[in-house]
C-alpha cells in the first residue's frame, strides 16, 4: 500500500547524493521548499533521517505495459504508476498495445487525462507505428507528436514490412522523432514460447530462434543509416544483437538500446520447470547472452535498464507454459534485481547503475535529464541499498502477481519518491519506514 504525504518543506539529513548527470556522489543534506530544491531549507522545515539513504533524481523506465485503455482487468493506470512509486520510478513510458491501441491523439489524451487525474508519477505515452498495431498503414505521426507523444512503437509486434518501416524511418528523421522498435520477424520465431537451445529441445518445447530479433535489427540499422531516422531497440536480448547495436555506434549512427532488468539475471534454464512466469517476449536466452547485456552496460553499447512491466492476470498465467501469454510485472523489483545483477556481482556501482535509469532512459527521449541542482523541481528517489527484502507478489502495489521473483531476496530497495510537494512512500518497506509525523 502506498502512503502519500504533503510537505511544503523538508530536509533530507545525512543522504548520499549521488546525481549522474553533474558526477555527484557525496554525503549531505539536500532541502526542498515548497516542490523547488534549495540550498538552504526555511525555518520549520520537515526533517528526515536520511544517513540510510541514496538519494537520487527520480528514475525512469522507459518501457511499461498499463494496460490502459481496455484491459483494466490486468493494471490501470493509477495501479500502474502506484507500482512504478513504489519502485523509486517518477516517470514512465507507456507502451501502445492497449485496446484501442494508442494510434490516435483521443486515446492519447486518455491516458494523459487518467495519468493527471490519478497517476503517482509522470507518464509519456508511446504512440503506435501503425494504425492499429497491424503493420501496414502510418499513424498521424505529426498529430500524434502534437497530442504528446514522447516515441513511436508497435510494440509487442515488430513491423517488419520494409517499404512501411522505410516510410517510418523517413517521416520520424523529418519530425525528429524516435522509433521503438519490438524486433522480431514472426515467420522466424512462429510457434516458439521460449529460446530456441538446449533447454528447449529437452523440454520438448517449441523454440523461439533468436535470428527473429537479430534480422529485424539488422535490417533496422540498414534503413537508419539510409534515412538518420533515430532507431531504439525495445528489450535487446541476444550477444549478437548487442553487438550489431555497438557496429551501428560506433558508425555513428543514432541508434539506441535497452535491456530488461530480468535479460540481465536469468537464462533459459529458468523455464526449466515450465513455470509460466518465466515465459517472456523475448524469451531468457543463454547465460552468453546475459553476459553480453551486461558488458554492453558497462561499454555504453546499452543506455538503459527497462522494467518492461508486463501485467497478466492470475487466471491467464494459470494456463500452462504453452497457453499462458508471455510477460511479467517488474517495476517493483526492477531496482533490486539490477543491483542483484550489476553491484552484488562486482560489476558495476551504485554511480553507473542510477545513470541507466535517470541519464540514460532521458537521453533516449531526448527528455531534460534528471539533476539535484537548487531551483529545479523537486523530482528525487531515495533508495535503501543494503535493505535486503523479500519479493512477495501478494503484496504487490500493481495488480499484477505474475513475477520468476517470487520468494526472492534482494539486496536494496526504493524507500519513497518526492515529487514536488508530494511523498509517496510504502507502507512497509522492510524495516525501514520513513514518515513525515
Amino acid at each position: 500500500m502506498l502512503i502519500v504525504e504533503e510537505v511544503d518543506a523538508l530536509v533530507l539529513r545525512g543522504a548520499r547524493i549521488i546525481d549522474p548527470a553533474e558526477g555527484v556522489d557525496r554525503r549531505g543534506d539536500i532541502a526542498v521548499d515548497r516542490g523547488v530544491l534549495v540550498v538552504e531549507p526555511p525555518a520549520g522545515a520537515v526533517e528526515l533521517d536520511a544517513s540510510a539513504w541514496i538519494v537520487c533524481p527520480g528514475l525512469l523506465d522507459i518501457h511499461v505495459h498499463l494496460r490502459e485503455p481496455g484491459q483494466s482487468h490486468k493494471e490501470t493506470i493509477e495501479t500502474g504508476t502506484g507500482a512504478a512509486t513504489a519502485g523509486g520510478f517518477t516517470f514512465v513510458a507507456c507502451m501502445p498495445n492497449t485496446n484501442p491501441p494508442l494510434d490516435d491523439p483521443a486515446t492519447l489524451a486518455f491516458v494523459l487525462r487518467e495519468a493527471r487525474r490519478v497517476g503517482h508519477c509522470a507518464v509519456g505515452p508511446v504512440a503506435a507505428i501503425t494504425r492499429g498495431r497491424h503493420g501496414r498503414e502510418l499513424c498521424d505521426f505529426a498529430a500524434l507528436r502534437d497530442a504528446g507523444a514522447v516515441a513511436f512503437s508497435d510494440d509487442g509486434t515488430g513491423v517488419e514490412d520494409d517499404a512501411v518501416m522505410l516510410d517510418a524511418f523517413r517521416t520520424a528523421s523529418e519530425l525528429d522523432v524516435l522509433l521503438i522498435q519490438h524486433c522480431e520477424y514472426r515467420s522466424l520465431s512462429a510457434g516458439g514460447v521460449m529460446h530456441l537451445g538446449e533447454v528447449s529441445r529437452r523440454l520438448s518445447v517449441p523454440g523461439l530462434d533468436p535470428r527473429s530479433e537479430e534480422a529485424m535489427i539488422e535490417r533496422d540499422i540498414d534503413l537508419c543509416r539510409r534515412t538518420g531516422g533515430r532507431y531504439h531497440v525495445a528489450h535487446i536480448s541476444t550477444a549478437l544483437a548487442v553487438d550489431l547495436v555497438r557496429r551501428a555506434r560506433a558508425e555513428g549512427l543514432p541508434v539506441t538500446a535497452e535491456v530488461c532488468t530480468h535479460h540481465l539475471m536469468l537464462t533459459h534454464e529458468a523455464c526449466g520447470d515450465l513455470d509460466p512466469n518465466t515465459k517472456m517476449h523475448p524469451p531468457l536466452r543463454t547465460q552468453e547472452d546475459v553476459d553480453a547485456c551486461r558488458r554492453g552496460l558497462l561499454d555504453g553499447t546499452i543506455d538503459c535498464v527497462v522494467s518492461d512491466h508486463a501485467p497478466h492476470t492470475v487466471e491467464e498465467k494459470s494456463a500452462g507454459f504453452l497457453a499462458a501469454p508471455p510477460g511479467i510485472v517488474g517495476l517493483e523489483t526492477a531496482l533490486g534485481v539490477t543491483a542483484a545483477a550489476m553491484i552484488d556481482t562486482g560489476l558495476a556501482d551504485w554511480a553507473s547503475v542510477l545513470r541507466w535509469f535517470t541519464c540514460g532512459p532521458a537521453g533516449v527521449l531526448k527528455r531534460p535529464v534528471p539533476r539535484l541542482s537548487p531551483g529545479l523541481p523537486a523530482d528525487l528517489t531515495m533508495i535503501h541499498p543494503t535493505c535486503r527484502w523479500t519479493v512477495e507478489p501478494q503484496h504487490f502495489v500493481s495488480l499484477g502477481r505474475n513475477t520468476p521473483f517470487g520468494g526472492w531476496t534482494l539486496p536494496s530497495k526504493a524507500i519513497g519518491t518526492l515529487r514536488g510537494r508530494v511523498f509517496r512512500r510504502l507502507a512497509e518497506t522492510g524495516g525501514e519506514n520513513p514518515s513525515l509525523r
